[in-house]
């Protein structure tokens, strides 16, 4: 009898293999041969999900924005109602939240290495521009929503322009997550985060500045 292949479980170990080629490889040098030997499958068995190149850095793409996308949300429902912390906790939970999109631990590196790489791509080749404006415009919606949140608790000064804060808090989870990912020598986990919560403490009535956890 032909071996049951449980479709999502065969995803998943695709998905991982192809991170794990491209935080090594890169995306563009990420073969469907390279990708098929890291998970241990024959090339037909891969090419049953893609039929090029293109297919498997679309495909890496959209599987790293859903992996976030479900961590981030998952993320939000533990944190709740954030009006009922006090301020310095609501901006440790919100410097958390913000923290999954960092490349602070192997999964989150293999994340922004492939969003990083992507992008690259995206600005030569327009069939990969609106993954890439997702992504994007997905970043800017969370990060003014947590403003949002916080300003709403008076936790934020009064005065904040929270558009342009947006922006200034999104420019800076960009940049570091690209620094982090081609220099971890230069600026580590720990370094991310500690420069994350100062800029939140920056943002907040004078008070305690947030410690994430990594």
């Amino acid at each position: 009898m032909p071996k049951h292949v449980d479709p999502e479980a065969r995803r998943r170990l695709v998905v991982d293999a192809l991170f794990r080629v491209v935080v090594r490889d890169g995306l563009q040098r990420t073969s469907l041969r390279a990708v098929a030997a890291e998970a241990e499958l024959n090339i037909g068995s891969l090419r049953h999900y893609f039929a090029s190149q293109h297919d498997l850095m679309q495909f890496a793409m959209e599987s790293m924005i859903d992996r976030v996308s479900s961590r981030l949300l998952a993320h939000l429902d533990r944190i709740g109602d954030l009006g009922r912390h006090p301020r310095t906790e609501q901006l440790r939970l919100t410097a958390d939240l913000l923290a999954e999109l960092l490349p602070l631990d192997e999964e989150r590196r293999a994340e922004v290495a492939v969003f990083v790489d992507f992008n690259a791509a995206a600005r030569t080749n327009p069939t990969f521009g609106a993954l890439s404006r997702k992504a994007a415009t997905g970043t800017r919606r969370l990060v003014r929503g947590v403003l949002t949140r916080l300003a709403a608790t008076g936790t934020l000064h009064p005065d904040l322009d929270l558009v342009l804060e947006t922006e200034r808090l999104s420019a800076l989870l960009d940049g570091l997550g690209l620094t982090a990912v081609l220099h971890p020598d230069v600026l580590g986990p720990q370094a991310c985060v500690d420069v994350l919560a100062t800029h939140l403490g920056g943002l907040s009535l004078p008070g305690e500045s947030p410690r994430t956890t990594r």
